[in-house]
Formats: C-alpha cells, sequence, structure tokens
C-alpha cells in the first residue's frame, strides 16, 4: 500500500480554506452536478448530510497512459468522518486499475487564526497481487503528483500558499 502525506500553508484563515474546499451547492444545481478541476471531474451524486457527511461522488482524474484507459481513471467515493472546520475523510474504490483508496485532509488554524496549516494525506492500495508490485509505487506517484498540484493551485486562490512538507513510503498491505 502507498501512502503520501503533504503539508501546506496558507495565508487565510480556516474558514475560508475549508469554505473553498466544502462549496455549497448553488441552490439551482443540477443533481447530479459535476465540477471541473485541471485534468479531470467530480460528478457529485448526492451531497450528504448538512457538514456533507455521506457526499457520495465519482471523480475522473489522470494516470499514466500505459494503463491502456486513454490517460483517464475514474473512483466511486464517500465522504466521511466530516469535522466542519477541521477534517475530513474520504474512501473509495478505482480502475482501471481496480484499487482502494483512502483520504484525508486536516486543517490548524496558525497565527490567532490568520493562516491556516493544511495536510492531506492519501493511501492507494492495488487489490491485484499481481499488477501490485508492477504498477502500484509508479501510479500511485503520478496520481499523488496531480493532488498536490490541484491542492497548491487552490488554496493559491486565498492567498499566498506554500508546501511546508512532504513523503512517499510504502506500508504493509492491508488484509484483503
Amino acid at each position: 500500500m502507498q501512502r503520501f502525506e503533504t503539508v501546506f500553508e496558507v495565508d487565510a484563515p480556516p474558514k475560508k480554506v475549508w469554505g473553498l474546499l466544502h462549496m455549497p451547492p448553488p441552490a439551482d444545481a443540477p443533481s447530479p452536478r459535476k465540477v471541473e478541476y485541471p485534468g479531470g471531474h467530480m460528478e457529485i451524486w448526492s451531497e450528504g448530510d448538512a457538514k456533507g457527511e455521506g457526499l457520495v461522488r465519482t471523480c475522473v482524474f489522470r494516470v499514466p497512459r500505459y494503463l491502456l484507459s486513454g490517460g483517464k481513471a475514474r473512483s466511486w467515493e464517500v465522504v466521511w468522518k466530516v469535522v466542519p472546520l477541521e477534517r475530513a475523510h474520504y474512501r473509495g474504490v478505482g480502475k482501471p486499475l481496480w484499487s482502494r483508496g483512502e483520504g484525508w485532509h486536516e486543517l490548524e488554524s496558525l497565527d490567532d487564526g490568520t493562516r491556516t496549516r493544511l495536510t492531506f494525506v492519501e493511501t492507494y492500495h492495488v487489490m491485484s497481487p499481481i499488477l501490485r508490485p508492477l504498477l502500484e509505487k509508479r501510479v500511485h506517484e503520478f496520481i499523488s503528483r496531480d493532488n498536490h498540484k490541484l491542492y497548491l493551485k487552490l488554496l493559491s486562490y486565498l492567498g499566498p500558499a506554500k508546501e511546508i512538507s512532504s513523503k512517499r513510503e510504502t506500508l504493509p498491505n492491508p488484509p484483503d
């Protein structure tokens, strides 16, 4: 199983960072609603409760072309363990490499609430024991690099943002 963690600091209070990452749908939003982002899009099928817990989405995102999927992958995800202004988790499954993923972001108030530290963590586990040693690490590095760029771009809309740290690691495989 692969794990990626990155930490950013942004010159914006946690409330603004949370608001950017958890925007409520417009009143006239279609269902499902589509959110475009560089390299893909997200379709939100169910908004979840008032804090976003239970949100159900599919995500289309870039993957290496050698997977023979046209450079695109899809995941089906649910958001859970939401604590507004602090953290939100998601779990999902993806393809073309059938995989399990989990991720979360946590916000920490800095400088009396004028700045925010955002920690983003994601794990990725290819379910096939044959493809896992061949592709899991390389594909996850590709995906996490794009996620890292996306978070940095989003945060920069709120003010100056910088990466504090990033690390990748291989963990023991979870039980099947």
